[in-house]
């Protein structure tokens, strides 16, 4: 794996599934990479050993994303470590699924202060920060326009995702910095399967012409497209990268 510092990227929820997975391709691609994780110091130093044992940079940093001061640390640290940002992938998230009439509110609350208020607070130190050439990629998911029920919730969240990236892309005018969201169909993650009955996930597995779920690395694939230079007149889009469910 080359290593080139002179790329710089910044992976929220990569110490696990998508984001993982995306933090270990740009590396592969040669960039220096933070994985930004929650909770769980072991898998994100495992996430970096791994860069590292291939040839690769890699920091970790722990965060709240929705707070601020926390993730203003974090492009401190990218910024002290390695020179500047180029990439930011927010793919840090949560998932809590339930009818809207069942639905616990402090429960509805936590889903949005990840999902919103943290994609709003990456977003904004990212729009501050990114360098010329840069991109920043929102994760969002295709069951905004799937319309599952019992994902009332958590598509309320990624809709409001959606709307930020439309409106960052055209903020950002005149900095040559891009600005997606990526919106993933059923994918094989923890948070998935977890969210998922077994019998569920059969069921939405079928459900692409290609009948399969989608996994990690489909998804880093596309995530790594879009932070290249070859991705770069992509802007102000929100991709499904879903196999093909409509």
């Amino acid at each position: 794996m080359p290593s080139d510092p002179s790329r710089v990227a910044i992976v929220t929820g990569g110490s696990r599934g998508i984001g993982r997975e995306t933090a270990l391709r740009l590396a592969a691609d040669g960039l220096s990479i933070v994985v930004v994780y929650t909770a769980n110091e072991q898998e994100a130093e495992a996430a970096a050993e791994e860069i590292r044992g291939a040839g690769g940079q890699a920091a970790i940093a722990r965060a709240d994303i929705a707070d601020e001061n926390a993730v203003a640390a974090v492009f401190d640290l990218a910024e002290e470590t390695y020179g500047g940002v180029d990439v930011v992938v927010n793919a840090a998230g949560r998932m809590d699924l339930g009818p809207i009439a069942e639905y616990d509110l402090d429960t509805f609350d936590k889903l949005q202060r990840t999902n919103v208020r943290g994609t709003f607070v990456v977003a904004q130190q990212a729009v501050r920060r990114l360098r010329a050439g840069g991109a920043l990629i929102n994760f969002s998911s295709s069951v905004v326009g799937l319309a599952f029920p019992g994902y009332v919730a958590y598509a309320a969240s990624k809709g409001a995702v959606e709307a930020m990236t439309l409106i960052l892309a055209r903020e950002l005018r005149g900095r040559d910095v891009t600005v997606n969201a990526v919106a993933p169909g059923p994918t094989a993650t923890a948070l998935f399967l977890e969210a998922n009955s077994e019998e569920r996930q059969n069921e939405l597995a079928k459900q692409p012409p290609l009948e399969r779920l989608g996994t990690p690395d489909d998804v880093a694939e596309l995530v790594a497209f879009l932070a290249s230079p070859a991705g770069h007149w992509v802007n102000g889009q929100r991709i499904r990268a879903n196999g093909g469910i409509i």
